[in-house]
């Protein structure tokens, strides 16, 4: 169940990222350290989701 949550993981991380970077850009926060804190949530947040998502693959 852990290699199938660390491939979700970096694609649901990288969509997450992705989706936060916009929102910081949309709302106004164009800075680099901005940014980079968007992209660090994105990524930490990324962490349960992908854990329950494998969880629910694997049926359990």
């Amino acid at each position: 169940m852990l290699r199938l949550a660390l491939i979700l993981h970096i694609f649901i991380g990288s969509t997450l990222a992705g989706s936060a970077v916009i929102a910081a850009l949309v709302t106004g926060y164009s800075t680099l350290w901005s940014i980079l804190i968007a992209a660090l949530a994105g990524f930490i947040a990324a962490v349960p989701v992908s854990a329950i998502i494998a969880r629910k693959l694997y049926g359990g």
